[in-house]
């Protein structure tokens, strides 16, 4: 059973930051700020220490971790969030010196996570991860492990499963991956079926939020949840979008990823990512009024190449253009105002990445009120697997079996009944088009 915590207050957290130069440690602190908000955490103020090593006892030094007991005395402060992966060791010890509650990195991103699973997939993923994540836990059962209904960080599987022996915890895991297994079969048998019936999948993905479900919502209407906040969506959603063309693809909006991403979560939520990965075209979605909209861009093209699927068309959209000038403006342009500067760094940022990762080259929208959507919508076209041809037909009469199939199979403009036989204007793919060559008449 799932447990569902429910506070009154917000609970007050302090965060700590472990600078020892592997990556931008401050872009990474504001990040922490924006998960533990999206948690239902009130960040207090947040504490960094620059180090060479990290201290295997408590992380950071004895000194600093007195600072922060004599914070949290002074401020009141109920969670302490780490912005990296503690050992139980740690946890233990510096719980022990602040008497607070202390969580990392991963325990914050897996506990939103739960938070925002809605579909069985999903909780199945999140529970595995939380399981795979607290396993080696078990063993010190600090008061990390001994809290019932502890808040953030406890959310999910739950205090009962976490605290039962290792062969229950086990038998669990693996009961959870024979449900995963299933899903995945049926998503594969899905895939399997698109592919068979030509069904070309245009796949969402990128930073969290940067504004995926918005535009998924602009596109198809799909009603999909669209919060400012961080993994607002995490199970993915598929819907129809017809382009201009007269060409329908599925669009899958796939979960939000951060810099980091717990490698428990990135195993668990594969068939999900696979959605993506399998796609026949990549719209890697960023927010351009982001200053770090080109690390954005490299975490998923990462993810991607984890994943092995560089070699598709990859798109860069740079969303989120309206907050250049804070005001809604006229379809099909992006008013550069005070901040043109900004913007023209962040197309050069998404050029070089064009160059470096052999991106297409960038389209600029604002999903929120519609701006540049015709021009991603062209994008899509240009990069459709297939080359189409929009031509006419003349098919005699003792070929209406033509016609009929291509009612179902191929997109139709027009069709009318004429002395020769059934004229139709079509849109083909390249195989249609060499089959029925003999019966074009115009192009």
């Amino acid at each position: 059973m799932e447990m569902t915590i429910t506070e009154t207050q917000p609970t007050r957290a302090l965060l700590v930051e472990a600078d020892t130069g592997d990556y931008d440690a401050e872009a990474s602190l504001a990040e922490l700020f924006e998960l533990a908000e999206s948690a239902g955490a009130q960040p207090v103020a947040s504490i960094t220490q620059k180090l060479r090593h990290i201290d295997p006892a408590t992380c950071v030094g004895t000194g600093k971790l007195e600072e922060i007991k004599d914070y949290c005395e002074r401020e009141d402060i109920d969670l302490i969030i780490f912005d990296l992966e503690l050992s139980p060791v740690q946890i233990r010890n510096i719980e022990a010196a602040t008497d607070v509650r202390v969580i990392d990195r991963t325990m914050l991103i897996l506990d939103i996570f739960a938070l925002r699973a809605r579909s069985r997939e999903g909780k199945i993923q999140v529970e595995l991860a939380q399981l795979k994540y607290m396993m080696p836990r078990l063993t010190g059962k600090g008061i990390e492990m001994s809290r019932l209904g502890g808040g953030i960080g406890t959310r999910g599987p739950g205090e009962s499963k976490l605290e039962t022996d290792r062969r229950h915890i086990k038998r669990k895991m693996e009961t959870l991956k024979e449900q995963l297994r299933d899903v995945e079969e049926h998503r594969r048998q899905l895939r399997s079926r698109r592919s068979k019936d030509n069904v070309i999948t245009v796949a969402i993905v990128g930073y969290t939020n940067a504004g995926k479900s918005t535009l998924m919502n602009t596109l198809t209407d799909a009603g999909v949840l669209s919060e400012d906040k961080l993994f607002a969506t995490l199970d993915p959603t598929s819907r129809a979008l017809k382009l201009p063309c007269g060409v329908s693809v599925m669009l899958i909006d796939t979960v939000g990823l951060v810099r980091r991403l717990p490698h428990h979560l990135v195993e668990a939520f594969k068939s999900t990512l696979e959605e993506a990965a399998q796609a026949d075209i990549i719209l890697n979605v960023c927010d351009a009024s982001s200053e770090e909209s080109r690390l954005h861009l490299e975490v998923t093209r990462d993810l991607l190449a984890s994943l092995s699927s560089l070699d598709k068309p990859i798109i860069p959209v740079l969303n989120k253009c309206d907050l250049f000038d804070q005001a809604p403006f006229g379809k099909g342009s992006c008013r550069r105002t005070v901040t043109e500067g900004l913007y023209r760094s962040t197309e050069r940022n998404v050029r070089d990445t064009d160059h470096q990762y052999g991106y297409s080259g960038a389209v600029h929208i604002s999903a929120k009120y519609g701006t540049g959507i015709d021009e991603l919508l062209t994008a899509i076209e240009e990069n459709l697997p297939k080359k189409l041809k929009r031509v006419k037909l003349l098919l005699p009469f003792d070929k209406a079996g033509i016609a009929a199939k291509l009612r179902q199979t191929a997109v139709l403009h027009s069709e009318a009944y004429t002395a020769e036989g059934v004229e139709i204007e079509v849109t083909l793919d390249e195989i249609q088009y060499a089959r029925l060559r003999e019966y074009v008449t115009e192009r």
